[in-house]
Parts: C-alpha cells; sequence; structure tokens
C-alpha cells in the first residue's frame, strides 16, 4: 500500500534488533521481516480454518532449480530466479500434486505471509458463491445494496463494474504520492497515521467521498483497488456477515484450510479487502487447487460454482485493458478479481504488489505460488521474469 501525510511520522517499533518505522513498516528493507509479522503491525480479524482436519496435500517433489529459460535477452535458472527475486515462498501444484515448495528468508510452512492485492481474487472468489446463490445480482446497481453510495460517484454503477473494476469513479492508485487517495487508503485502514483532521478515519468514509468520475461506467478498465472494497461491503450487506467470517464460512472451512488467515481491519473493524490478507502458502495453494478443480473441495464437494469459475477464466474484455499492463499481460484482461492471461487455456492469475503472485492454468493443471518481499511496489522487469520462469517450469513439466 501507500505513504500518508509524511509529516505524520509515528515512533519506531522495536523488535528484537530491528527498529521498524510505523509509517514505512510495508516497506524496504522492513517488509522482508513484516510481510511474515503483520498482526504486530496492525489490528487483524481471524479467518477461522474451522474444527475439522485439513485437506491433503500430495507430494511429489521435482527438481525445477536446473529448469532454464530466457527473459530480455539474458539467461536463467528457476533456482537463480529464486534467490535473486527476494522470494519468501515458492510452491508449484501439477497434477493435483505439489512438485515444488521452497520456504527463504525465515519463512516457515506455518508462516501467514500478506498477499497485498491477491486479496482482492480471494474475496472476488467469495462473491462467486454468493451469486450462485442469488443472494447478489452482479447486474443490480451497487446502490441496491449499499443505498449510501447514492450520493457518490458509484450512482449507476452495476456490482459487475466493480468486480471488473471498469466503473468510471475516479481513484487515484499512485503507491508513492503523499496525497493520492492510496495515501487517504492506507490511513483509513489503520496500515499509517496522518495528521491531516480532513482524511477519513476508515474505509467506509473513504469511498464516501469518492464523488468525482472520469468516464462513463463499463467504459474503460482502470485498477483502483478501493473497487474491491466496495464489493466487500455489497457482500457484508447482502449476507449479514462480516467479511472475515464470510471467507471463513465459504472458503477457507469448506475448502480445508490448514491454517487460520486473518484480515487487517481499520478503526471501525472493516477488514482491508483490497490487500490485508494473510494466509499460509499451502493455503494459497489449496485456493490454487480449488480452481483448479473447478470449485470441487477435496471432499468432492462443489464450493466454489464451476460456471463461475469457467466464466471468470476466460471471460474480461481485453479492449478495456489499459497500455499500462500490456507490457506485462500483453493480450490480457482483467475479470471477477482475477487477471486473465490467456483465456484460451484458462490461465488467469491473483497477482500483488511487491511480488505476490498465484497463477492458475486449467488447461495444464498447473499453479504456482509465489510471496515475496520486492524492494519496489511494482517492477515490470520482475513481473516478466516471474511469468516467464512458471512458464518455463510448466513446459518442463508436460
Amino acid at each position: 500500500m501507500n505513504d500518508n501525510n509524511s509529516s505524520a511520522v509515528s515512533d519506531p517499533m522495536t523488535f528484537g534488533k530491528m527498529v521498524v518505522p510505523h509509517d514505512a513498516w510495508d516497506r524496504a528493507p522492513w517488509n522482508r521481516w513484516t510481510f511474515q509479522h503483520v498482526r504486530d503491525m496492525t489490528p487483524t480479524a481471524q479467518v477461522w480454518r474451522g474444527p475439522g482436519p485439513a485437506s491433503p496435500l500430495h507430494v511429489d517433489l521435482q527438481d525445477i532449480e536446473t529448469v532454464s529459460f530466457e527473459i530480455n535477452g539474458r539467461k536463467e535458472t528457476i533456482g537463480g530466479f529464486l534467490q535473486t527475486d527476494f522470494t519468501d515462498g515458492f510452491l508449484v501444484l501439477h497434477r493435483g500434486k505439489i512438485v515444488a515448495e521452497r520456504y527463504l528468508n525465515g519463512m516457515t510452512e506455518r508462516t501467514p505471509h500478506l498477499s497485498q492485492s491477491v486479496s482482492k481474487s480471494i474475496v472476488g472468489t467469495v462473491a462467486g458463491i454468493l451469486i450462485e446463490r442469488d443472494m447478489i445480482d452482479p447486474q443490480l446497481p451497487v446502490t441496491h445494496y449499499l443505498p449510501e453510495l447514492e450520493a457518490t460517484a458509484y450512482r449507476g454503477a452495476s456490482v459487475q463494474h466493480v468486480l471488473d473494476m471498469t466503473s468510471g469513479v475516479v481513484f487515484d492508485e499512485t503507491y508513492t504520492a503523499v496525497d493520492s487517495h492510496m495515501a487517504q487508503l492506507d490511513a483509513a485502514s489503520g496500515w499509517k497515521q496522518t495528521s491531516n483532521p480532513l482524511w477519513p478515519k476508515s474505509v467506509w468514509d473513504l469511498i464516501l467521498t469518492l464523488k468525482a468520475s472520469e468516464c462513463a461506467h463499463g467504459a474503460s478498465f482502470r485498477y483502483r483497488s478501493i473497487e474491491t472494497d466496495v464489493l466487500a461491503f455489497v457482500l457484508q450487506n447482502a449476507s449479514g456477515v462480516p467479511l472475515a467470517e464470510l471467507v471463513s464460512r465459504e472458503l477457507w472451512v469448506p475448502m480445508g484450510a490448514g491454517e487460520d488467515a486473518y484480515f487487517t481491519v481499520d478503526a471501525k473493524g472493516f477488514a482491508l479487502a483490497d490487500g490485508g490478507f494473510n494466509a499460509t502458502l499451502r493455503d494459497y495453494a489449496r485456493f490454487a487447487l480449488l480452481h483448479l478443480n473447478a470449485g470441487r473441495g477435496y471432499d468432492g464437494r462443489q464450493i466454489v460454482p464451476r460456471t463461475w469459475i469457467l466464466e471468470t477464466s476466460t471471460g474480461g474484455r481485453p479492449e478495456l485493458f489499459g497500455s499500462i499492463y500490456h507490457d506485462v499481460l500483453p493480450e490480457g484482461a482483467y475479470h471477477n478479481q482475477f487477471w486473465i492471461e490467456d483465456s484460451k487455456r484458462c490461465a488467469y492469475m491473483a497477482r500483488g504488489v511487491f511480488g505476490q503472485f498465484v497463477y492458475i492454468d486449467r488447461q495444464s493443471d498447473f499453479a504456482v505460488v509465489k510471496f515475496s518481499s520486492w524492494p519496489e511496489f511494482l517492477n515490470v522487469e520482475r513481473s516478466q521474469t516471474a511469468l516467464a520462469a512458471t512458464h518455463a517450469i510448466r513446459e518442463a513439466l508436460k
């Protein structure tokens, strides 16, 4: 996420020999430690795994470190890539089995890791479940579920517009600006502090300030993190259940998660849907496996609707995809809170800043989960390298 008002610097936090500035805890170099210790940074809400056994994960480890690939004129190996890309955890699934699993930078099998915007795809998947039950109609306006938004630029936007980030609402996603909407979201979510008394005190309060439009609803894709938070409030109002409890009930418990997950929460106790989800590498793998199995759980139960997964992985409108993303996904699209890489082979992704990545290829029955602590929010070359490495592993496992 992002800096808030630079004049609001609170006392640093000390953990052992590490001193972490409160208003930079999610930045390099401190993110190498903090992304695995988010509960020490900010309030959180539990996503309970339930009382039952964890779903089994079958293991058939293979040597992938020597797999080579080429990117931007240079040759790499998977082993070298993992060592140089600020990797914290890395896991590969193929034909229902874990074929590679690596932990670096002190991460372990039981360590929860901040997923940043991978959170969006977790929330989007729960939305798919509620849509199938007719608890939510994606074609209805968001104001059907959140009438307070009639006074905002979301008036007239549908739930599907929010799912696809194609509302026309102005939201400045600039990560490094101290006065952007993202800076306000950092403060509103409780991640940072601000001395500006006019800034919103919660995520909901921030949503209510968004009254400017930049284009017609549905006319263009613009990456707006706040859209996922709007979606979360729709889910909560339709279900009557707080987001953390909803994710537990509809996804984490039925898929057989091995560990509790958690969301960061704001001052009013609302979970940060757009980037505050934390879980273990293996549980993110269970999430990917659920998608590979067309929504069926380990016990054969249909947890996520098959039709929704198929439509998500093959949907989206590439003509709306902004040129800013073409360097990484030249044929890409965005749909239902997922990045679509290749709709023909049902290859799609959950992605987050600082190198968070869940890649799902249903045609190849293949997935990769990578969690990182890059020094930068975004890096085109690193993103291209991660995709090239993923493709090389996929080809090597054929």
